[in-house]
């Protein structure tokens, strides 16, 4: 199965899987760098729901966050690699600087970010809140 997606048809799976009863959950990086810490991450942000989500910033994004000579990994292989991993269901690489319209179109039960993130700086997380999430 491939795991990576676009916007469009995750709006779709994540719909179907709605309807399953499905608790989704959705968290987004650059991984251009991935590594142990990332690994732990991402295991424990599978284990907050069914359904992990991860929203993957492209080179260009990757390139505006991170400065000149980022990504060192092109986004095709750093979705590969993500795609690999068995705690993830599905990766989508997005091009805007923040992951906002893609986490409207998920509409994840979970927005998960790292610990070193306020969750009041969290992009999307409003929205998330407003639909009854967390």
């Amino acid at each position: 199965m491939n795991k990576i997606k676009n916007i469009k048809s995750i709006a779709k799976i994540t719909a179907v899987l709605r309807k399953r009863g499905k608790k989704i959950v959705f968290t987004n990086g650059c991984f251009d760098i991935l590594h142990y810490g990332h690994l732990k991450y991402l295991k424990k942000c599978k284990n907050l729901g069914d359904v992990l989500i991860v929203g993957l910033n492209s080179d260009s994004s990757v390139k505006k966050l991170k400065g000149a000579g980022r990504p060192l990994t092109k986004q095709a292989e750093r979705a590969a690699v993500l795609s690999a991993l068995e705690f993830v269901d599905y990766v989508v690489i997005f091009g805007e600087s923040t992951p906002a319209r893609l986490i409207e179109s998920v509409a994840p039960d979970i927005l998960a970010k790292g610990g070193d993130w306020r969750p009041e700086s969290i992009v999307g997380g409003k929205y998330v809140k407003t639909r009854g999430g967390r």
